[in-house]
C-alpha cells in the first residue's frame, strides 16, 4: 500500500481524505514506537505498514471526536503482539522511500513543542530509554514523549490503568538512575527529564 502517491509533476500529492491525512501525521511517532519494540528498522517499517493497513481498513469503526493517535497506538501494539505470536509470517512489502517521505512530512506538521521534545531526546537519554526493559520503556515513551493519557496507554497496551501508572513510575526511576550513573551529560539529561515529566503531570 502506498501511503502517499506521486502526482504527474513528480511531487508528492497531498492526501485529500481528512482521516488519512490526520492518521499519516502520526507516522513518525508510530515509527519511533515500532523501532523501540522491534529494535530493527525493517521490522519497524513492517509493523507501521501493517498498522496503517488495518487503520485504513477499519476507519469506518473509528469513533470521530476521540483520540485518533491513541487508537493508532492501540492497533500498533495489538499488531506487534500478534506478530510475536507467529514465528512464520509473510513479509510485508514496504516502500522505504514512501515511508521516509511521509515521516518527513509528519515531522514538518509537528508543533514547536513536539519538535522541542524530540530535540531534547539527546543521545544519552535515548540510550538510557532504549536500555529499559520493554514493559517500562513503552509505558514511559507513550506517556512522556507521545503524551497519551493513562487510560489511552492502558488501552494501547491492553493492561489495567493501575499497572500503567506503576510501570511509568518504576520506569522513570530506573531511567533517572541510569542517567545519573552516566556522568555529567547523563546527569544533565536526568535533570531535564525530571523537569519535563513534572511539568507534564
Amino acid at each position: 500500500m502506498m501511503l502517499r502517491r506521486r502526482s504527474g509533476g513528480g511531487k508528492a500529492a497531498e492526501v485529500q481524505d481528512p482521516f488519512a491525512r490526520e492518521a499519516l501525521s502520526y507516522l513518525d511517532s508510530l515509527y519511533g514506537a515500532a523501532l523501540r519494540l522491534t529494535r530493527r528498522a525493517p521490522e519497524a517499517e513492517d509493523l507501521v505498514q501493517e498498522t496503517y493497513l488495518k487503520a485504513f481498513r477499519f476507519a469506518p469503526s473509528f469513533e470521530r471526536g476521540t483520540n485518533l493517535k491513541a487508537w493508532l497506538f492501540t492497533i500498533l501494539h495489538n499488531t506487534w503482539r500478534n506478530m510475536r505470536r507467529h514465528d512464520h509470517r509473510d513479509p510485508i512489502d514496504v516502500n522505504s522511500e514512501t515511508v521516509e517521505r511521509a515521516a518527513a512530512t509528519a515531522e514538518s506538521q509537528m508543533t514547536p513543542e513536539q519538535l522541542l521534545t524530540r530535540a531534547t531526546l539527546d543521545a544519552d537519554l535515548q540510550a538510557a530509554l532504549d536500555s529499559l526493559p520493554e514493559t517500562f520503556r513503552q509505558a514511559v515513551w507513550l506517556r512522556d514523549v507521545e503524551e497519551l493519557s493513562y487510560a489511552e496507554i492502558a488501552s494501547a497496551l491492553g493492561i489495567p490503568a493501575g499497572t500503567v501508572m506503576s510501570r511509568i513510575s518504576r520506569g522513570r526511576r530506573l531511567l533517572y538512575r541510569r542517567l545519573t550513573e552516566g556522568g555529567p551529560d547523563g546527569a544533565r539529561a536526568a535533570r531535564r527529564l525530571t523537569a519535563e515529566t513534572s511539568a507534564s503531570r
